[in-house]
């Protein structure tokens, strides 16, 4: 699986294609979803351009991409940096289970955070679907003794290191850590990290993502055209890897 990752935490002028509002979101996902695209992630503003869990602009932002994708998992964050309170967060997601076509699919939950497997089971008790955010190879420890929560849909394995000499070894000690796991794993990095480990997650046929969130340049350093650009890329480098010999 390929998942589109549209905007992430950057502010409005990161970029001037960023998509922000739920329109916009909504047309970016049209766009990739043309380009056989079955998953997106989204971080949903409020009227002045900063994130929020305010289940009224995350069922705005969700309802506005179903309208446009009514196949599409659409998934949020519950990101500690937006709400630092994790009872504030659970009382988000279990609000977030009454949005009628405004509920997200799924919520990604980062290990590290305080309160992650109460937000876990509050997005359980609702129906949402989880994401489990493993940023480093203690993350990945804290998991395996925790065991995965019941409603999990994937593991997001993220390497946080940018420099893309190191990103690539830095995620394969994420996949190290964790090791057999009960459901899918997404392997992806960030910023100049992202493409290498992308080519790395299409190599070991694991499933990764790509997007605005991880990276604002196609592998050439050029500056996307959009989410759909870098989604297009991504497909390039698996054409390439498959004619290579790459069973993907």
């Amino acid at each position: 699986m390929l998942q589109a990752v549209l905007n992430g935490s950057w502010p409005a002028d990161a970029h001037p294609l960023l998509p922000v509002t739920p329109r916009d979101l909504a047309r970016a996902a049209r766009a990739v979803s043309e380009l056989k695209v079955s998953s997106v992630h989204v971080h949903p503003r409020d009227p002045s351009g900063l994130e929020t869990l305010d289940p009224v602009f995350v069922g705005d932002t969700v309802a506005a991409i179903r309208a446009q994708v009514p196949a599409m998992e659409i998934g949020v964050t519950t990101g500690r940096w937006i709400e630092r309170d994790p009872r504030k967060r659970i009382e988000a997601v279990l609000a977030w289970g009454h949005l009628g076509v405004g509920k997200p699919d799924v919520c990604s939950v980062n290990v590290h955070e305080k309160g992650w497997v109460d937000v876990c089971a509050a997005a359980r008790s609702v129906g949402i679907g989880i994401e489990l955010g493993v940023w480093t190879s203690g993350d990945a420890v804290t998991l395996r003794v925790n065991g995965v929560p019941p409603g999990t849909t994937r593991v997001l394995a993220e390497s946080t290191v940018t420099d893309p000499s190191t990103a690539v070894a830095e995620g394969l000690r994420v996949l190290r850590a964790l090791g057999s796991m009960p459901v899918p794993i997404l392997l992806h990095g960030e910023d100049t990290g992202a493409w290498p480990v992308l080519e790395q997650a299409m190599m070991l046929g694991v499933d990764t993502r790509i997007g605005f969130e991880d990276v604002l340049v196609t592998p050439e350093g050029y500056l996307a055209a959009g989410n759909d650009h870098l989604v297009s890329e991504a497909w390039d480098i698996r054409r390439k890897l498959r004619s290579s010999g790459y069973r993907i």
